[in-house]
């Protein structure tokens, strides 16, 4: 598999040089765009520590007004090759980016592309995660507080990937890349990542299957398979769906290995009645019996409104959690198994 990685990436720069001269003649294009989220959360059991009764990510604060993410992003194009740069400031980004030093300011992305044709892209550098319905930059959810799937999926891959469109609406990517979230990893085992995406005829309907699998070192193996459906009914109405599978196998020092799984699955409504006004309901359960996140099986829904002026969107939010374990703290010293908290975000992007 290496040494067709490398011939592969040999071919791939000898074919930029070889055009290099005539991209230099093509129209070049640049695009900066940027967003910012800034939120209040308060939890009902008014909770005195770290993580706040909060189990998912980039919530972790009580009875406080929290900047989550400022982001600045750069894009380039000229003919057949184009580069984009995409930086974060904020908790948002440095719990993103953890495996990281000093990343309050972080990389989000960055990668280089090569476009040969119409038909294939190859892609080098970091990016966002293909796995999941939930992304990163907040102003693209419609639920400001996270999934339980997001929080204990990837967040990032590092390496090479090539995006293949096939017959019609299908499209395939594959790719090599970092242990999963590691922008670095010298000496480390590699991971497969893939996709295949299909819609119907009028778009209506998509579909996502996704993967990542592959020893992340030398005492663990991680093996994921994710969908993600959405479906509009009409522009006031519309469904998503996110079911994932992740198996872990883990050694001792005698080298016996172990296998755990978890799983999740989620449904989120979406609907619009006018234009400057919507909301999303989505209800989550997450099946872990073999406690490999120590939450047991775990069950939340959240309502979310979006109200839209222009570029801003404010979001009030009503969220419930209830887990099979007591991680919930109703004071310092009693636990139990649900908590209710709610939020209120603001979103701007440009």
């Amino acid at each position: 598999m290496l040494r067709k990685f490398i011939a592969t990436s040999g071919s791939m720069i000898i074919s930029i040089i070889v055009i290099a001269q005539d991209s230099s003649k093509s129209a070049s294009a640049f695009k900066l765009s940027g967003s910012a989220d800034i939120y209040y959360r308060y939890n009902l059991d008014n909770p005195k520590s770290y993580p706040y009764n909060s189990p998912t990510s980039f919530t972790h604060s009580q009875n406080s007004f929290e900047i989550g993410m400022a982001s600045i992003k750069a894009e380039h194009t000229i003919g057949k090759v184009g580069m984009v740069a995409d930086l974060g400031f904020g908790t948002r980004a440095e719990e993103f980016a953890y495996n990281d030093a000093n990343t309050r300011f972080a990389i989000k992305q960055v990668y280089l592309t090569y476009a040969p044709s119409s038909a294939i892209k190859f892609t080098v550098g970091s990016w966002s995660t293909h796995i999941g319905y939930e992304v990163l930059d907040a102003y693209l959810n419609r639920n400001y507080s996270m999934s339980y799937m997001f929080s204990y999926g990837p967040f990032s891959h590092t390496g090479v990937k090539a995006d293949i469109a096939l017959s019609g609406k299908n499209a395939l990517m594959v790719g090599i890349a970092n242990p999963t979230d590691f922008k670095t990893a010298p000496g480390m085992p590699k991971t497969v990542i893939a996709q295949f995406s299909t819609a119907s005829t009028d778009d209506k309907l998509k579909a996502y299957f996704n993967f990542q699998g592959g020893k992340q070192n030398d005492s663990k193996k991680l093996v994921q398979g994710d969908v993600v459906l959405t479906y509009a009914m009409s522009d006031k109405f519309s469904l998503g769906y996110n079911g994932t599978l992740q198996s872990l196998k883990l050694s001792d020092s005698l080298k016996n290995w172990t296998t755990s799984t978890w799983w999740g699955s989620a449904l989120y409504l979406n609907i619009d009645p006018v234009s400057w006004f919507g909301f999303t309901l989505r209800g989550e359960y997450l099946g872990d019996n073999d406690e490999v996140l120590g939450l047991g099986n775990a069950f939340e829904e959240t309502l979310s409104a979006n109200f839209r002026i222009d570029d801003l969107t404010i979001i009030p939010e009503l969220r419930f959690d209830n887990a099979k374990n007591d991680i919930f703290y109703k004071s310092a010293t009693q636990t139990g198994k649900s908590t209710g908290s709610f939020i209120l975000a603001a979103t701007y992007h440009f």
